[in-house]
């Protein structure tokens, strides 16, 4: 597993992007769905920042907070299958600091965990993942877990 973090300084996130799921293909010799990959962040000064990201997929669109910030998040998981494709996490939503949900364009797989604590004072700016780079060796299932900090 890979993982590490990073931080936007002392400001935070308005917006977020994810890779798109990488899909079975027929030439593909096995059927081995990822999901979601990884996650990028949007900073207030529109730079942007990304923990370990996994190889497939690419970049969705931006989805922008209309007011404020982005202040926690729920992630979409899909428990463990057995024998039958595993993918991991599967989605994200954030909620904005004045109003409004976020959800990411991936796929509907599992179920939504709880809301996290929403950040008391400012907003997220950092995050930290934990990627499957096991690349090759069978199952493969991208993004396994998602951390994010939040500054004042």
């Amino acid at each position: 597993m890979l993982c590490f973090a990073l931080k936007c300084g002392l400001i935070a996130t308005t917006a977020f992007l994810l890779p798109q799921v990488q899909p079975w293909t027929p030439e593909s010799p096995v059927r081995d769905d990822t999901s979601l990959n990884g996650i990028r962040l949007i900073c207030t000064d529109g730079s942007e920042i990304q923990s370990a990201v996994g190889p497939y997929g690419t970049w969705t669109k931006a989805e922008i907070c209309p007011e404020g910030r982005l202040i926690s998040y729920s992630l979409r998981v899909l428990e463990y299958q057995g024998i039958v494709d595993d993918t991991a996490a599967d989605n994200i939503r954030f909620s904005c600091e004045n109003a409004g949900v976020l959800t990411g364009r991936s796929t509907d797989w599992g179920t939504y965990g709880p809301w996290s604590q929403q950040c008391t004072n400012g907003a997220i700016c950092g995050i930290q993942t934990r990627i499957d780079n096991e690349l090759g060796t069978g199952d493969i299932t991208g993004l396994n877990d998602v951390k994010f900090y939040c500054c004042d």
